[in-house]
């Protein structure tokens, strides 16, 4: 059942002060590193890396091309702490 409310114009957010896109979209970042496999095709061979994105369970990992992800995230490829030191770099950027 409905109940009648009584509005409290002091509880109303001007707009102006919440800054929220136009888009309402957000950013992933990839975390790590999850699998790694070539497929083959007739005529070349693609390599292809499971991508675990931030926000997201293992089961929701993604397959991405691994030369594209080696552009746009090398900190994700790196061995010891640069690897975490990308991360924590991208994070702080948010």
């Amino acid at each position: 059942m409905l109940k009648k409310c009584i509005r409290d114009p002091s509880l109303i957010l001007p707009t102006e002060s919440i800054r929220i896109k136009d888009s309402l979209s957000y950013g992933e970042i990839p975390v790590q590193i999850l699998d790694r496999q070539i497929r083959k095709l007739r005529t070349k061979e693609v390599a292809s890396t499971k991508v675990l994105w931030r926000n997201q369970f293992v089961e929701e990992a993604t397959w991405e091309a691994e030369e594209d992800m080696k552009k746009r995230y090398p900190y994700l490829f790196e061995s010891g702490g640069n690897a975490d030191q990308g991360i924590n770099f991208l994070l702080s950027a948010l």
